[in-house]
């Protein structure tokens, strides 16, 4: 686990101050770069040690066998794991004729910053070889937000005291071996050797390889070119190989006289393009980073992110911890979906190979949300990707038995890649999540485009889905029965809350949008009468309760279940402890489930309901995934329990800054990284959008003075300043522009040049501070402020 001292807390940088070589997995996913199409680990320029060694392009996956003991129809047979492509960070350095390995010599100091304005990562070493020659190292890297291809690597040796003859070899390394693999269900699986060479090319100080996937039949390129900067004499050569290509540059250094080497990385991939394409689409791409240049390419990529940053910062005063990490989680959200155009956003982004790169249902739940508030064509790429994949969740809805699309729990291309029923396919509120993301987009930006290209066909199959799942009962109550919520401790059951009202929702988006769009509904073969029975089973639908106890149950029956025996069992994650069947049948949940349905629905619940719900949840609550505190920050929040709030919220943004689930190693938690986002704008700035309007009721815990943060509505960029007692309101866009918003009920209009103030609603909690089990308080303990 990440001590709180290894990172020092700062606004915009996350900075390592020294090698701790047993944190190294963990270190090469918080210093990630990645634009969404390529993604390189934060492992050392020379590549040894290494927790981890990891370079990704998006979707480039290799297929492997679903092996079953017993198997069943409808189970996939086929999964897919992304692949760790040619390396080509590699810089290795030789002082004389001993390498530079941090684990030999003196390391004298030795800092790496991840930047989050400048969008790169840098690293400064001081190192005594074992001969007594000292040199200063300082590398640079970045993956371009601008240049979707490219990424590059400034490498600059000085030699220290006396000259030194300084070897550099670059290299592409393509199969690096990778470490064995940990019984942990949410690693990846290892692939041994998935590259198959195809072409080897070398020109000058220019190299590339390109491969392909044994079975999924995908091609690769990568390609790599040098600029050397020295005084004196200089040799260089590069050759080649099936697997590798190296530069190797020979020079002479003089103390002060520091040596510049600037490489260019490219790389494409296609499961359709030539190799001769994709060749030349690399060498296309390093002749436009060698016209950028290497300061080019640091303008243009600080130009991207103060576009960024000034639409999307959140400012937090009072806390510098969660303002660092509110920083660092919307930088690596960024990451993982800028470029992403035509691919999904997989769970880890392109920081690891933690569930060997699959997309879930997160995507649309966690990530979505963000982008569409702070960089909508970002969820609009992602959202059509989905599109693009409804042939594949057509054909599994037919396999199932179903009308409609059913898209999958987990997945690279489309195609399902669980193997576990209970947790996979049953989860069909995955397709209710993708129609509210396509909702939301159409809400929030005002844009129909994405609703007449793709996005009604995503709203009337899912719809169809729903209606072929659920059933209407003698009283004209309508069911989803055999079906897992979001809570992956309660699987394969009846009228989930989350999963019900999603649908209702899913089914009533869906309807509109046919009477919005009639032309392309009849191309689909809807017509309103089919919409209208959408209508019908949205409005029936049937929502649990339990009248003895006052709260909702998360399912049909929940409430009558066995509690879980949290005094005598508390190995966390339970499910690495316990068997799913003795989690399936008791009260305990892993995750905020019926606090989904609470924080996406709740203008559907009375707030008493609320506050009686979240205090029976919270008990029953372990918070095994990642993806729960961020939500239990909302609703604390809303039920006026706003220290609580602030403990969640901390928990959230800190989960791979701390390592609290002990995973970073395999890549960042890029939902609960969203999280952050959501606990602080829509918990603490009471920010909805259910309605179909921007709805907005902020209120502060003690520990945070203000809280300032931007949102995208409309085309438009509406600033929020929120203090204890009073709320601001400000439109920075050109003259004219407006927002209408509601603040806590009141109908409010902000123009440019026009702030609006208004006064902060108190929240004063109907209930006491909840408990939760044993052992499951939030990481973070804000402290009491009189």
């Amino acid at each position: 686990m990440i001590g709180p001292g290894t990172f020092p807390v700062e606004p915009w940088h996350v900075r390592e101050t020294g090698l701790d070589l047993t944190l190294l997995g963990q270190t090469e996913s918080v210093f990630a770069l990645s634009n969404g199409h390529i993604g390189l680990r934060g492992n050392l320029d020379e590549g040894e040690p290494h927790g981890m060694p990891g370079t990704y392009l998006n979707s480039f996956y290799e297929d492997r066998p679903l092996p079953y003991a017993e198997a069943g129809y409808g189970y996939p047979e086929v999964g897919q794991a992304v692949v760790n492509v040619t390396n080509g960070k590699l810089v290795r350095l030789f002082v004389d004729d001993e390498p530079f390995d941090v684990r030999y010599g003196e390391l004298v100091s030795h800092e790496r910053v991840l930047d989050l304005r400048a969008g790169t990562l840098t690293r400064s070493a001081e190192w005594v070889s074992p001969a007594g020659k000292r040199v200063r190292v300082r590398s640079t890297r970045l993956v371009s937000f601008v240049q979707r291809a490219v990424a590059a690597v400034e490498y600059v040796v000085e030699a220290v005291g006396e000259p030194a003859r300084l070897t550099l070899q670059s290299e592409l390394v393509a199969n690096e071996a990778m470490p064995a693999q940990r019984a942990d269900p949410r690693v990846a699986a290892a692939l041994t050797s998935p590259l198959v060479a195809v072409e080897r090319d070398s020109e000058g100080t220019s190299a590339t390889l390109v491969h392909r996937t044994r079975s999924s039949g995908l091609q690769m390129a990568a390609g790599m070119d040098h600029v050397l900067e020295a005084d004196g004499r200089v040799t260089h050569e590069t050759r080649t190989s099936e697997d590798w290509a190296r530069s190797t540059f020979v020079v002479t250094a003089e103390p002060g006289r520091p040596v510049r080497l600037v490489k260019h990385l490219a790389y494409g991939w296609s499961a359709q393009r030539s190799h001769p394409a994709l060749r030349d689409q690399v060498a296309g791409a390093l002749s436009g980073a060698r016209y950028t240049g290497w300061e080019g390419l640091l303008r243009e990529q600080r130009q991207y992110l103060d576009r960024f940053w000034d639409a999307a910062d959140v400012q937090v005063d009072g806390d510098a911890e969660v303002q660092q990490a509110v920083r660092f989680a919307l930088f690596h959200v960024l990451q993982a979906g800028a470029r992403s155009e035509g691919r999904g956003i997989p769970g880890k982004g392109l920081t690891g190979p933690g569930y060997d790169g699959h997309i879930f249902w997160d995507t649309e739940a966690y990530v979505l949300p963000v982008l569409t508030y702070t960089a909508p064509d970002a969820a609009r790429d992602a959202l059509r990707w989905r599109w693009s994949t409804v042939d594949h969740a057509r054909s599994r809805a037919k396999e199932l038995g179903l009308r409609g699309a059913a898209f999958p729990w987990r997945t690279i291309r489309g195609e399902e890649c669980s193997g576990y029923w209970p947790a996979g396919t049953a989860a069909f509120h995955v397709n209710a999540d993708v129609a509210a993301a396509v909702e939301r987009y159409r809400v929030v930006t005002g844009d129909d485009s994405l609703e007449q290209d793709g996005g009604l066909d995503l709203l009337v199959e899912t719809a169809r889905l729903w209606m072929s799942l659920g059933h209407h009962d003698a009283d004209g109550a309508w069911h989803v029965a055999g079906v897992t919520g979001p809570d992956e401790y309660s699987a394969v059951v009846d009228d989930n809350v989350f999963t019900n009202l999603a649908a209702a929702h899913n089914l009533s988006a869906a309807a509109a949008a046919v009477r919005r769009q009639q032309d392309r509904a009849r191309d689909l073969g809807v017509d309103l009468e089919e919409a209208a029975t959408w209508v019908d089973a949205a409005k029936a639908v049937h929502v649990p309760y339990d009248e003895r106890l006052r709260v909702h149950q998360q399912h049909e029956g929940f409430t009558r279940l066995p509690e879980w025996d949290f005094a005598h069992r508390r190995d966390y994650p339970l499910m690495l402890h316990a068997p799913y069947f003795d989690l399936y049948r008791r009260q305990v949940c892993k995750q905020a489930d019926l606090g989904m349905a609470l924080f996406w629905f709740g203008d559907r619940f009375s707030e008493e309901d609320i506050a009686r719900d979240v205090d029976y949840y919270e008990r029953r609550t372990v918070r095994d995934s990642s993806l729960s505190a961020c939500v239990q920050a909302v609703l604390a929040a809303r039920v006026g329990h706003l220290d609580l709030a602030h403990d969640y919220t901390y928990e959230a943004a800190s989960v791979d800054l701390r390592d609290l689930h002990h995973n970073t190693a395999d890549g960042l938690h890029i939902a609960s990284l969203a999280g952050t986002w959501m606990a602080l704008v829509q918990g603490f700035g009471g920010l909805r959008d259910t309605s179909g309007e921007l709805t907005l009721d902020p209120a502060l815990p003690h520990g945070i003075s203000r809280l300032r943060f931007s949102v995208r509505w409309h085309g438009c960029t509406l600033r929020v300043t929120v203090h204890h007692d009073e709320v601001e309101y400000e439109v920075h866009d050109g003259p004219g522009a407006s927002v209408r918003l509601r603040h806590a009920g009141e109908h409010v209009t902000v123009s440019t040049g026009a702030p609006v103030r208004r006064p902060v609603r108190r929240r004063t909690p109907l209930l006491p501070r909840p408990q939760q089990p044993p052992g499951r308080e939030p990481a973070h303990r804000a402290p009491a402020v009189s």
